[in-house]
């Protein structure tokens, strides 16, 4: 085989094979094992607080996902010079992490952080899913606490949840309309993790099967392309 097949082989096998590597790092502060793949991937669900709604500046829901990334500034002039987002007095944001699973430690440490942001910590309640529909609370986080150890609610190392639900507590924080009302979210990040395996169902789904084919299309490729290289 021609080296163009040899890498056409390979790629199609990393394709199939799906393999990532995370590396350890401390990210604003603290110690994530799996580094960037750590943080929430996906808002689910976004209702703004009914008791105080913040100004549409503040309401960009994609600065809650991803490494934490607040500059200090607690005023945005817009979503997009914003680095994160207010829930709004009572309001709720659902979180989805996407390539891994928050679990516990079987111990007292911390497994979930939540970078609520600006001069206070506004108290905002947590609760946890496997499947988004199914809610199981693990408590708060007020004061100047940001971490939750979920192995205190009956959780361990071989539980897996996807989903967690932040509310903001109407009565922290204040109320009103505009401005920054209500928790603000840089980022949700899972300590304690490992990566999400899909369930096997036997079934591929769609974005497997299509890149199944781009690799064994490009495989096919390159065997056509030696068998014409080859002398008669």
């Amino acid at each position: 085989m021609t080296k163009t097949g040899q890498c056409a082989l390979f790629a199609a096998s990393a394709l199939l094979l799906g393999v990532s590597q995370a590396e350890a790092e401390i990210i604003g502060g603290v110690d994530f094992p799996q580094g960037q793949l750590s943080f929430a991937d996906s808002v689910v669900s976004f209702v703004p607080g009914a008791a105080g709604i913040p100004s549409a500046a503040y309401l960009g829901q994609s600065n809650a996902l991803g490494a934490p990334n607040y500059n200090g500034n607690p005023s945005c002039a817009s979503q997009a010079a914003c680095t994160f987002l207010s829930l709004g007095a009572g309001g709720a944001l659902v979180l989805r992490f996407d390539d891994n699973v928050l679990t516990g430690s079987d111990d007292s440490d911390f497994d979930l952080w939540v970078f609520e942001v600006g001069p206070n910590v506004e108290d905002t309640t947590v609760d946890l899913s496997v499947d988004g529909l199914t809610w199981l609370s693990v408590g708060s986080v007020t004061g100047s606490t940001r971490g939750i150890d979920i192995d205190a609610f009956g959780f361990d190392a071989t539980s897996a949840f996807r989903y967690v639900r932040l509310i903001d507590v109407v009565n922290e924080g204040g109320t009103g309309n505009g401005g920054s009302v209500g928790a603000d979210i840089d980022a949700l990040g899972a300590i304690s993790t490992r990566p999400f395996t899909p369930p096997d169902n036997g079934v591929p789904e769609p974005s497997t099967w299509a890149m199944m084919l781009l690799g064994f299309a490009g495989l096919g490729s390159a065997l056509r392309r030696n068998r014409r290289l080859r002398p008669i």
